[in-house]
């Protein structure tokens, strides 16, 4: 009877370890953000209401402990602009957005977690993985990010934003639309990353595998293995996953070459991130689809894409099709960086369309 008793036992733990299992995964896979979190205040740190601003100069304290670093150049109207990467901040001015600052005051901030900003993760001490995950995407993930703009837009004290995101910032820019969509005056998404749908048509690191030379992809292989090896997550830290992602960049202009996209020398990056960028991934999990939750997106928006890009021009076609009130422009000259490869034709078509929704 006994020995019965325990088999039974037995069989209830080995029954609640595989639905926990089960459980598990599935909430791993699952998006940790979903548009309308921030707006209701889920998941989040810290109100939407910044503290105080006692940072000093050239600094925003978005919520306590955490300091944003900005700097801004021209007068007028106000352009916020949003890098890209994730987790690679303009040390200087590219050279089109330079141009704009003849008729705009530009602003740029480095995300949190990477180039001068609070960087509020280091390494984690805690085995219980998902108890990590959910820590690191409060800290740094996709609602923190989108929080932290409409914690930006109270500390200036301005009613609507205009916003210029490039890349993955284009990508942030849109959620904040989507969750504050009577903030955002206007908005320029400048090669907007391929994410309002995961999984998609393609991605970039697909993309770049099929433009490596034969003797790179070995190598890549072994590297995407290790940078995808999220069993050892959160036994890094901060440094070696800025090592971890830096090494990324290599690869990046090898594929770059052989599609005959170059990457300006003129661009100058400061500081890229090492937990954001890990901590973005695991918001927006292994599936996802945000298209309808852009459709209260009324704002005027411009999306623009260079011909030269990696990332095919459907991706950023996407963004045009769901965003309602959207217009795609296509530069054939240029590739990913259209604000350095096209200075002078970035700077004119975004200064008519921003003056054409003045």
């Amino acid at each position: 009877m006994a020995k019965k008793a325990i088999a039974i036992a037995a069989g209830v733990v080995v029954v609640v370890v595989v639905v926990l299992g089960v459980l598990f995964v599935t909430s791993v896979g699952r998006p940790l953000y979903r548009p309308g979190m921030v707006r209701d205040g889920k998941n989040l740190r810290a109100p939407l209401a910044p503290p105080a601003q006692t940072a000093g100069p050239n600094l925003w304290l978005v919520e306590p402990g955490v300091r944003l670093f900005h700097f801004e150049e021209g007068s007028g109207p106000e352009i916020l602009v949003l890098h890209g990467g994730p987790g690679y901040p303009y040390l200087a001015p590219p050279p089109g957005l330079h141009q704009l600052a003849h008729r705009y005051r530009v602003i740029y901030y480095h995300q949190r977690g990477c180039g001068n900003s609070t960087r509020p993760v280091d390494k984690f001490e805690a085995k219980n993985f998902y108890r990590n995950m959910r820590q690191l995407d409060r800290a740094l993930g996709l609602g923190a990010q989108v929080a932290d703009i409409e914690r930006i837009r109270r500390i200036m004290g301005v009613e609507k934003l205009t916003l210029l995101g490039h890349s993955f910032g284009a990508f942030i820019a849109t959620m904040y639309a989507a969750e504050f969509p009577e903030r955002v005056k206007a908005m320029v998404l400048v090669a907007p990353a391929q994410l309002l749908v995961f999984p998609g048509e393609g991605n970039l690191l697909e993309e770049v595998e099929e433009l490596l030379p034969e003797e790179v992809k070995a190598e890549y292989a072994a590297y995407l293995k290790d940078y995808l090896d999220f069993k050892r997550l959160f036994s890094r830290s901060e440094g070696e996953l800025i090592g971890l992602n830096s090494r990324f960049t290599r690869f990046y202009l090898a594929a770059a070459k052989a599609k005959g996209m170059l990457v300006p020398r003129a661009l100058r990056f400061h500081g890229n991130g090492g937990w954001m960028v890990q901590a973005l991934y695991l918001s927006m999990g292994r599936k996802h689809d945000y298209r309808s939750a852009l459709r209260a997106v009324n704002a005027p928006v411009l999306v623009l894409h260079g011909g030269l890009d990696i990332q095919p021009q459907a991706a950023s076609a996407l963004y045009a099709q769901v965003l309602p009130n959207a217009e795609l422009r296509v530069v054939p000259e240029a590739g990913h960086f259209l604000f350095a490869d096209a200075p002078e034709q970035f700077a004119t078509i975004v200064d008519e369309f921003l003056e054409a929704h003045r």
